[in-house]
Order: C-alpha cells, then sequence, then structure tokens
C-alpha cells in the first residue's frame, strides 16, 4: 500500500512539473477575467474602440467544454503551428497559438554575418517568398550605404518579386483546396508552381532560397530567351487560372466551407495589425506597391484588390485575382525592361568581372577581401518594408560601422498575422480551424525566424 501511495505522489509531482507556462491553455476557472478577455480578443482597442464588449463568457454554466491539442504535428497547421482549441461539444470557445517548435535564431544569427553573406541567411525565413526576404533586406542595406542600384535591377528585382508572389500564391491554392477536399487542386496548382521554378533555376541556378536580390542589384542578369519564357508562363498560368475559378469558385461544398466562415471587420484587422490579403479581405486598400510605392511599382498599373465580408472566401477570391495582377505586372516588365547594368558599378559593393580575376593582381585582392571581410556599412539605422504575398515584410538593420549588422530584426507578416487566429476560430466548429489556418496562411519559417 505504501509503494502504492508513493507511486501516485510521484505521478502528481510529474505532472506539476510539466506544465507548459503562460503558453498554456488552462480551464476558465483557474484564470481571470483579463486573460480570458484577452485570449477571445475582447479587449483589443483601437482609439477607443472595444472589439467585442458584450461577448466575455467569464461564467463557464457547461462543465463538458474540454481542452485539446491541435499539432504541432499536423499536416493541416502548414507547418509546425500548435493549437489549444477549448470546445463546447464541435465548437471553438477560446484558442491558444503556440510557436516556437521551428526555431532557428536568423535575426541573431544576422549579427555573425556579414552584409554579403546577408543574402543567404534572409532567403530561408518565408521560404515560399525567398524573393520578398531579400529584396527587403537588400533595400535596407542600400538604404544604409547610400547606393542607388541600375535601372535594369529594379526592374529585374520587380519582376522576380511578381513572379514570387504569383508562385506562393498558387501554393496557397493548391493547399487550401487540399484542406477542403479538393485533390485536384494540389496536383494543378504545384504543376504551375513549376513553370516559375524552372525559370528560377535557368536565371539563378537554383528553384528556392536563392540569394538572387544582393545589396547592389541580382547576382547575374536574365538568361538568353527569357523573354519567351515569361511570355510563355505569363499566358500558361493566367488561362489556369480561370480553370480554378470555374473548378471551385461555384463549387457547392466548397462554398459551404468557405463563404460566411470566420469573418473579420475591418476594425478588428486594424487593431491587430494585419496586413495583406487578410487586411484587404475587410474592404481596406492597403498594399504597400501603391500605399508606400518601393521599386517601379509606381511605373505599371495594377489593381489592388479588396473583399467585403472578411472571410475565408473573401481572402480565397482576393489570392486567385492577385495572381491575375501579378501576371500583369510582370507583362508590363516584360515590355519595359530597360537596357542596362544588372548591378552597381560601385567597387565598395561589387566584385570585379571573374575574368579580371586572373589578370589582375588589385581585382583578385578586391575580390577576396569583398568575399572574406564583405564591405563596411556607416553607423546608422533603418526599417525598409515591402509587400510580400503574406503582407508587409519589413527589415530593421542597424550599423556600427563595421562589415557585419549590429543588429537585425524583421517584421514578419505571418507572426503578426497569427494574432487573427484566435479571434477568426471563436464561435466556429471544429471542421473550420484547418480552413481558417490556410486561410491566413502562415509560414512558420518567418514566425520562428
Amino acid at each position: 500500500m505504501t509503494d502504492q501511495i508513493r507511486s501516485v505522489d510521484r505521478l502528481d509531482l510529474l505532472a506539476a512539473e510539466t506544465t507548459e507556462g503562460p503558453q498554456e491553455l488552462r480551464p476558465r476557472e483557474e484564470i481571470s477575467p483579463d486573460e480570458i478577455g484577452r485570449e477571445i480578443g475582447a479587449v483589443l482597442r483601437l482609439q477607443g474602440l472595444n472589439l467585442d464588449p458584450n461577448a466575455i463568457d467569464i461564467e463557464n454554466p457547461d462543465d463538458e467544454r474540454m481542452i485539446i491539442n491541435m499539432g504541432p504535428s499536423h499536416p493541416s497547421t502548414h507547418g509546425v503551428l500548435r493549437l489549444m482549441l477549448e470546445l463546447d461539444g464541435e465548437y471553438v470557445m477560446r484558442t491558444k497559438t503556440i510557436i516556437g517548435y521551428l526555431h532557428t535564431g536568423m535575426e541573431k544569427t544576422a549579427e555573425t554575418l556579414s552584409y554579403v553573406q546577408g543574402g543567404t541567411n534572409v532567403t530561408r525565413m518565408d521560404y515560399l517568398s525567398p524573393i520578398g526576404n531579400e529584396t527587403a533586406y537588400s533595400l535596407a542595406v542600400e538604404s544604409l550605404l547610400g547606393i542607388a542600384i541600375p535601372v535594369r535591377a529594379t526592374w529585374i528585382r520587380m519582376m522576380m518579386n511578381e513572379l514570387n508572389r504569383i508562385a506562393s500564391h498558387l501554393v496557397w491554392m493548391a493547399t487550401n483546396g487540399m484542406d477542403v477536399g479538393s485533390t485536384s487542386m494540389m496536383i494543378y496548382g504545384l504543376r504551375e508552381r513549376e513553370l516559375i521554378l524552372a525559370f528560377y533555376e535557368k536565371t539563378a541556378g537554383l528553384r528556392m532560397n536563392l540569394n538572387y536580390v544582393r545589396p547592389g542589384g541580382v547576382a547575374a542578369d536574365l538568361p538568353d530567351g527569357w523573354e519567351d519564357d515569361i511570355a510563355l508562363l505569363c499566358d500558361s498560368i493566367y488561362e489556369r487560372t480561370f480553370e480554378y475559378d470555374q473548378l471551385l469558385t461555384g463549387q457547392p461544398i466548397f462554398r459551404e466551407r468557405m463563404i460566411g466562415v470566420a469573418p473579420i471587420t475591418a476594425e478588428e484587422a486594424l487593431a491587430l495589425g494585419l496586413t495583406g490579403p487578410l487586411l484587404r479581405s475587410t474592404g481596406v486598400a492597403w498594399d504597400l506597391r501603391r500605399s508606400m510605392p518601393y521599386l517601379a511599382y509606381d511605373e505599371v498599373e495594377f489593381d489592388v484588390i479588396v473583399g467585403t465580408y472578411g472571410d475565408n472566401f473573401d481572402r480565397y477570391a482576393i489570392r486567385l485575382n492577385e495572381i491575375r495582377e501579378s501576371i500583369r505586372i510582370v507583362r508590363q516588365c516584360l515590355e519595359k525592361m530597360p537596357a542596362g547594368d544588372y548591378r552597381s558599378q560601385d567597387p565598395k559593393v561589387t566584385p570585379p568581372p571573374r575574368a579580371r580575376i586572373g589578370e589582375s593582381m588589385e581585382a583578385l585582392i578586391h575580390h577576396f577581401k569583398l568575399f572574406t571581410e564583405g564591405f563596411h556599412v556607416p553607423a546608422g539605422e533603418t526599417y525598409v518594408g515591402i509587400e510580400s504575398p503574406r503582407g508587409e515584410i519589413g527589415c530593421y538593420l542597424v550599423a556600427d560601422g563595421g562589415a557585419k549588422p549590429y543588429r537585425m530584426h524583421t517584421r514578419a507578416p505571418s507572426f503578426t498575422n497569427l494574432q487573427a487566429v484566435p479571434l477568426l476560430l471563436r464561435g466556429g466548429t471544429l471542421s473550420d480551424t484547418v480552413t481558417v489556418i490556410s486561410t491566413v496562411d502562415p509560414v512558420m519559417g518567418e514566425v520562428d525566424r
């Protein structure tokens, strides 16, 4: 009997030691009303606005509620995202998002890498939008250096960013289709994405994590015959977007899973700091390409796609139509691509031509110094934000005059947009959880950066 008692005591002790602390979703009777309010999004305020003043259910009249775990090893959480859900039958009452399972410390790693090497680091954060990561980083470094890049390099960057947006949205179309039961969409979306990845490989030598956009310009000029490749790519994907429309938009099951599910208002989205398709689905036409133009976006024509109801269907429709708008921009890049250099000729940031390395000792030394020590950046700080497929991605850099950043911080849209998950899920069914996570479109590589 004594051994049995000791065994029970040991189990109690282990249970007490394995608590997850603040990130754990505890029963309502164990937490304060303020904490409940924060968890259900009822205490967020923007200029005195109370998002949901009467929805704080402090009492727990139904003792059938239970707390379950979803993820991080789950095929439909789009990465190692973990959710703790309080369920009342099939309905989700509270949600807590738990992150950190993919933590790589990329921001701290940036302090150990030279500015030349930094592109190989940031390109791996949002691995579905590597060009966007590289562009934000390169623009920040160039801002500190005070250099201007050639016009051709600017247009190449813009075209590659829009191809990246198309590829990212195609992955979203594919995985969202799979999440609601359309296995055909998974096949078609990845099929079209292959066209873009093949062009990336032809241009930069890699399909993903390219390190193509670098401080001073881009790594290489566009390959011979790129005009024909881009024209074929645009025509093929544009025609197939109408096939996606026919496959999904009018499909009864798809519409039931998307229309009116997980709506969010413009006031709620702004209070949470949401950007990208999540914010635009509420009717707010905020797109940094139009609102705060960078690269050459003020020289091309495109429409900012917005929704009305802020529900799953609006977020789907926005991404589908943004593919078409990005194709429109890419076609203008094809028509207007200027001639000239693809990178700055400033010797402080640009290595000498490879042919000169075997001819000139100065060129050899310059090449060696640039790729071992790197170039020095004047002391200062800067922030540059651009529009990635998921929203505003920003790079904050602090330089101390050396060859490595003193500090780098990334404003990752997936990290910010995940704040909306508890609000979107509240009151919905457990079956809606998967579709809501999908329409938020988080990439955990930049959440756990």
